[in-house]
């Protein structure tokens, strides 16, 4: 089993650029690689109804839902608009993610 990379990572800024929630931007809480989606934060809110337990009270709760990856770009906050990556090593040979418009790096 392969696994594939995605050019987008846990913590990035993310656009949604498709569906009933296009427009939003929030920050990436989590990557679902298997099912090729990704959680964004305050994006996507769901209804969940729980049965009380021990450790909850039940009752409806709300929480986000899984995009589809293609269905999300990384915003730049430079350009302030969402753009494609591209990969360019730096001086030290270190690996970067670079914005395709304005040559802004990435990763933290």
């Amino acid at each position: 089993m392969s696994r594939t990379k995605f050019h987008i990572v846990k913590d990035d800024i993310a656009m949604v650029i498709a569906g009933k929630e296009k427009g939003k931007t929030g920050k990436i809480l989590r990557v679902v690689r298997d099912k090729d989606r990704v959680i964004v934060e305050k994006v996507n809110i769901i209804k969940r109804h729980t049965r009380p337990s021990q450790m909850s009270k039940g009752g409806i709760i709300e929480k986000e839902g899984s995009i589809h990856i293609s269905n999300v770009m990384i915003f730049c906050k430079k350009c302030s608009c969402p753009v494609r990556i591209r990969k360019k090593f730096l001086d030290d040979g270190k690996k970067v993610r670079v914005c395709s418009k304005c040559e802004e790096i990435l990763d933290k």
